[in-house]
């Protein structure tokens, strides 16, 4: 039987987090303790080697590794002196633990999580590691690859009001309450919504908790900025697969996800972003842009979307039959893979999609602009700093026309450099690239105009005077490199590998 979510008690979650502090039960302190071995091991699901080296070491702080992060159980006198001021009964009246025999047990999830210079802690659902069990429908995942890839890519601008949507135990809230002002949290899940009112006390802070589908609970209301790592998975209706409350919204298909798209823009103010992760099916003989460009169509949004992975249906099949604790070979996990099969064969899918959906509302009366692009590579880490960069960009390059973009004197960025190719004995390059060390990692294949203009992108010269000084040495047509020269300026401008000065 699953145990209830923590209770929130002011004073106890206090002393809480007063041993969780004092005892160092942090990622830094955690991955010190274990090393690097048993820290990557457990990184990927693997617990032996943690367990290992708790077990060598002991102490309070493996004593909470154990217990809620193992799932181990552990001795009474263990766990009071790691909980001196909470003690083991504050613990039990949080629901935090239970006996087991001469030993106490976990009786939910509790790890520390850090970034951009905090240090947190989230609760949630016990996992397969430390149950060795199938998850329940009404599991509440905690900090998963889906939450982490979502808070990295997220921009972040200081803003009035966030919106974190199907919030589950509330880690993309922690991250919004360090620049808005306000943040709102929705989830369907009431079990979610608890965790997530926990891990608020628990981390100091507040937010506007609802209860609710998608976006209703928020109808009327608009925000600055608008995050969702949504119940994207598609999953089919036949009974034949579990659905899972974290990553199942019951509709078919990708209709979510597109659902949520259409939608979101009526919650934005002005200049206002939202920031989606999504699955969308490629139906045989179109491409993804297809498919996502249809969402978009009529919206009035700016839209910056980026493809990350591609499967087959197959491939999509075998990842989400094994994330429930499924293991292949068993007649379960046979009975969802031909499920999943049959339900993308139904709609003649022929590819499913992953990737990151950016969207503006303009603050003017412009045209929207719209890129969707495949970025399958590693990408800096975060992303949120290039993502907000470069919406700031692409919207500076849609409202100025040529003639402004050719005023300017742009610049290379800092992490821009120049490559050539040549066929040994040849004194010419074959291939010039301008490549890019930080943002999406983007390299672009130079004409020998383009090469010209980018070696002089330095800050000091307009573009226009350059594309009249390329057209005299190059002996072309001064319209041909403008064209050129403009085209170039504005695909590499977008994504930062050409600043503004």
């Amino acid at each position: 039987m699953t145990a209830n979510p923590p209770r929130v008690d002011p004073p106890l979650v206090d002393r809480l987090r007063a041993d969780l502090t004092a005892t160092g039960f942090t990622v830094a302190g955690v991955t010190a303790l274990l090393g690097p071995l048993a820290a990557a091991a457990l990184d990927r699901e693997q617990a032996l080697p943690a367990q290992r080296v708790t077990d060598t070491v002991g102490g309070p702080l493996a004593a909470l590794v154990r217990l809620f992060t193992l799932g181990d159980p552990v001795d009474a006198t263990e766990v009071a002196a790691a909980l001196p001021t909470l003690g083991v009964d504050g613990a039990a009246a949080l629901g935090l633990l239970a006996p087991e025999g001469d030993a106490l047990v976990a009786l939910c999830d509790v790890r520390p999580y850090a970034t951009e210079g905090s240090d947190w802690w989230v609760t949630s659902d016990l996992g397969e590691l430390a149950t060795g069990r199938p998850l329940r429908p009404d599991h509440v995942l905690g900090v998963g690859g889906a939450s982490a890839t979502l808070a990295s890519w997220t921009p972040r601008p200081e803003v009035a009001s966030a919106l974190d949507l199907g919030t589950g135990c509330g880690v993309q809230a922690l991250h919004l309450g360090a620049h808005a002002g306000r943040v709102v949290v929705t989830d369907l899940s009431e079990r979610a919504l608890a965790f997530a009112r926990f891990n608020a006390a628990l981390n100091g802070t507040t937010w506007d908790v609802r209860a609710g589908s998608m976006l209703d609970p928020v109808d009327g209301e608009r925000f600055d900025l608008v995050v969702s790592n949504p119940p994207f998975v598609i999953t089919p209706r036949s009974g034949a697969v579990p659905l899972f409350e974290y990553r199942d919204g019951g509709a078919s298909g990708d209709d979510l996800v597109r659902d949520l798209v259409r939608r979101v823009g009526r919650h934005l103010e002005p200049g206002g972003l939202a920031q989606l992760l999504g699955n969308w099916e490629v139906p045989r003989g179109a491409t993804w842009q297809d498919r996502v460009g249809e969402w978009l169509d009529g919206l009035g949004l700016d839209a910056w979307v980026v493809q990350r992975e591609t499967q087959d249906p197959a491939e999509y099949a075998e990842t989400w039959a094994r994330d429930g604790g499924h293991h292949p070979g068993t007649a379960d996990f046979n009975g969802m893979y031909a499920a999943w099969l049959d339900d993308f064969a139904a709609r003649d899918v022929e590819a499913i999609g992953f990737g990151v959906v950016t969207l503006q509302r303009p603050s003017t009366g412009r045209e929207p602009f719209r890129d969707l692009v495949d970025a399958p590579g590693p990408v800096e880490q975060p992303m949120g700093p290039s993502v907000l960069a470069g919406m700031r960009a692409r919207t500076w390059l849609a409202e100025h026309d040529d003639d402004a973009v050719l005023d300017l004197a742009w610049r290379c960025a800092p992490d821009v450099t120049e490559e050539r190719h040549a066929v040994p004995g040849e004194p010419d390059p074959r291939v010039i690239l301008l490549r890019q060390g930080g943002g999406l990692r983007r390299q672009l294949l130079l004409s020998t105009v383009t090469a010209a203009f980018a070696s002089v992108c330095d800050g000091d010269l307009p573009a226009g005077a350059a594309v009249a000084a390329i057209a005299g040495l190059l002996g072309l047509d001064d319209g041909q490199v403008r064209a050129e020269v403009v085209a170039f300026v504005r695909d590499a401008a977008a994504d930062g590998l050409l600043l503004r000065p």
